[in-house]
């Protein structure tokens, strides 16, 4: 990521390896940290550059899943991306300072504080909602059924188009009694649904996207485990880049963020650590190709890591997609 230009990228979207939960196989690999102090202390590293990479009205979701301290089972479905890593018996994430067996880590919050102490804004908490989540065998605390997705910017202002993410509403008829009309008067309602604006009333297109998301975890079948629904990361997406916009995910595993991104007219870079994964991505994208029915040329590029994979092209009507196996900063 060091090699990228600096404000070269309109959106990031992205999960990092789960603390304590998989042995990807890889030297240099996040998530197998003495502490969650010293992990979350690498992600900000990591998320330091990409906000050098950001546009200044860039935005940045992050997918990430929490730990229970001495739990060899604990952690989410490390949904961003599947692919030939190992989930070791016995593993047993590392208590951090005050913590006690079985607390609760909390590192979605502790990334997401750290993140803003190191100058990123904190917009949302989005929670991923799991209609089928993955079982456990507790008997004394609820089956964890959702994970958090947080957004944070550059900039206090930045890009987000709410209009492309909007849900289904109920529209209910016009009421001349209701208080804030009743006040401001019909203008007041204009406003209210002009584009772009936060009004009290139903917009024409739909609600405003609200913060809980119901998305069924969705097996990718190359994959060894869970991936990134595509539907997950769609609204990230489409909120977060303009058509014809940049993509990037640091910890791009199989490709799903550069399919979502393609698929929606966006360019994507990944960046892979683990050269199998960069083997999985290119093989999704090259399927991607195949179904396409223009001929401009999407290179998928690959850097030196543990060994060298030569760079392939295929022909696509879809814009660049760049699979860069090197460390993720």
């Amino acid at each position: 990521m060091r090699a990228m230009p600096s404000q070269s990228i309109h959106c990031c979207v992205t999960s990092p390896p789960y603390y304590g939960l998989r042995d990807y196989g890889v030297d240099g690999q996040i998530g197998l940290e003495e502490t969650p102090e010293a992990y979350i202390a690498r992600l900000v590293e990591v998320f330091r550059e990409v906000r050098r990479v950001l546009k200044d009205d860039g935005t940045l979701w992050v997918n990430i899943g929490d730990s229970y301290a001495g739990n060899a089972n604990s952690g989410g479905s490390n949904a961003n991306e599947g692919g030939p890593a190992v989930r070791i018996a016995g593993l047993k994430p590392k208590r951090g300072e005050g913590v006690k067996q079985k607390d609760l880590l909390g590192i979605p919050w502790m990334l997401a504080f750290a993140l803003r102490a190191d100058g990123w804004y904190l917009r949302s908490e989005i929670i991923w909602h799991k209609p089928n989540p993955m079982p456990e065998s507790v008997k004394d605390r609820p089956t964890k059924a959702h994970e958090q997705i947080f957004l944070l910017s550059k900039s206090p202002k930045y890009f987000y188009d709410a209009d492309a993410v909007r849900e289904p509403a109920q529209n209910r008829p016009f009421d001349p009694t209701l208080k804030a009309i009743k006040r401001h008067g019909t203008a007041w309602l204009n406003n209210a649904y002009a584009p772009g604006a936060s009004g009290f009333g139903n917009h024409p297109n739909g609600r405003n996207r609200r913060s809980v998301w119901t998305v069924a975890p969705k097996p990718y079948k190359e994959a060894h485990f869970a991936t990134f629904p595509p539907d997950l990361i769609k609204p990230c997406i489409l909120a977060g880049c303009p058509e014809g916009g940049t993509v990037l995910d640091p910890f791009g595993g199989s490709g799903t963020t550069a399919q979502v991104a393609i698929e929606n007219r966006r360019n994507a870079v990944l960046i892979e650590l683990n050269i199998d994964y960069v083997e999985l991505a290119q093989k999704r994208l090259a399927r991607l190709a195949a179904i396409s029915t223009a001929a401009p040329v999407a290179d998928i590029a690959t850097a030196r890591a543990r060994r060298a994979v030569p760079a392939t092209k295929h022909t696509t009507e879809l814009p660049l997609f760049a699979a860069l196996s090197e460390g993720a900063a």
